[in-house]
């Protein structure tokens, strides 16, 4: 059974990349004093510098997790979860494919009718670390040091929005697909209206984080905005069940500028079909032309 993000998760990274590939200088700040911190402790005063070999190792082990994660819900409805999705219908091209795809049958180039849901990944290391004498000691969570991971980044949130918006108006054959930024913090005070906005306009489906508890000592953590923007789950089944919920759902983003007067002509139009669905796709034929 696959595990929702932990303190574990973290250590696994570090493991992996310094006995496969990486020298610590490749993944820890090194202080004045020669310590190896995974980010700045707030209370350090020393000369700091920017580290960015981090980031390419720490953005494939995620975005294999989250494959992973969810490959377990995917086999249980024949479905496939895949890793760098191109699907150039709806704007995923090999130089920005998809993080993390379910789909309809297992391979890297698809069909946009064979996508069942996208996965923006969005996540970070979220505790502190010092690497020392060889050991992984945790020295605090998000609050304790100076960087911002995951969500809690604006420029990873408006870059996994910037995704979201340029697969939807890629064209209507993205209008069916689900679009989810996956991350493993919170979000900060500044996205709480925008997250729930996106969710209502249907250009994404939710910003959900699957960290229980990024919070040390019982620390309250938000479990979600408002309108569910935002969502953070605390289990794997909650997290399936959720999904299960939006594929069952089947909604179809629309967008348009259009004047009242059109617009009434058009709801007036679509209104003389029969039933409900047939109003609906009537309404969404006009709205297009």
């Amino acid at each position: 059974m696959p595990e929702m993000w932990t303190k574990h998760k973290e250590i696994e990274f570090f493991r992996q990349a310094l006995d496969n590939f990486a020298e610590p200088e490749q993944l820890f700040y090194i202080s004045d004093s020669g310590k190896y911190y995974a980010y700045w402790p707030k209370s350090y005063k020393g000369r700091k510098y920017t580290l960015q070999s981090r980031n390419t190792l720490i953005g494939n082990f995620t975005e294999k997790y989250s494959v992973d994660l969810l490959q377990n819900f995917a086999q249980k409805h024949n479905l496939y979860a895949v890793q760098g999705v191109i699907c150039k219908e709806i704007g995923l091209t090999p130089q920005s494919p998809s993080d993390v795809t379910i789909c309809k049958v297992k391979r890297r180039e698809q069909k946009s009718a064979d996508i069942v849901a996208i996965f923006e990944v969005k996540m970070s290391i979220v505790w502190n670390w010092e690497y020392r004498d060889g050991k992984l000691i945790c020295i605090g969570d998000y609050e304790t040091h100076q960087g911002n991971p995951g969500l809690l980044r604006s420029d990873s949130m408006l870059k996994a929005i910037g995704k979201s918006i340029n697969i939807r108006v890629s064209g209507y054959k993205a209008s069916k697909i689900p679009i989810i930024i996956l991350g493993n913090t919170p979000i900060t005070k500044s996205y709480f209206n925008k997250v729930d906005h996106l969710k209502k306009a249907g250009i994404m489906q939710g910003v959900w984080s699957i960290n229980p508890e990024p919070l040390d000592n019982n620390g309250k953590s938000m479990k979600s905005t408002k309108q569910k923007g935002f969502v953070r789950f605390d289990s794997i089944q909650e997290l399936y069940n959720n999904l299960d919920e939006l594929l069952k759902n089947e909604e179809e983003f629309f967008s348009s500028m259009k004047s009242r007067k059109e617009l009434g002509q058009i709801i007036e139009i679509a209104n003389r079909e029969s039933t409900c669905e047939q109003k609906a796709e009537k309404f969404l034929k006009l709205i297009r032309k």
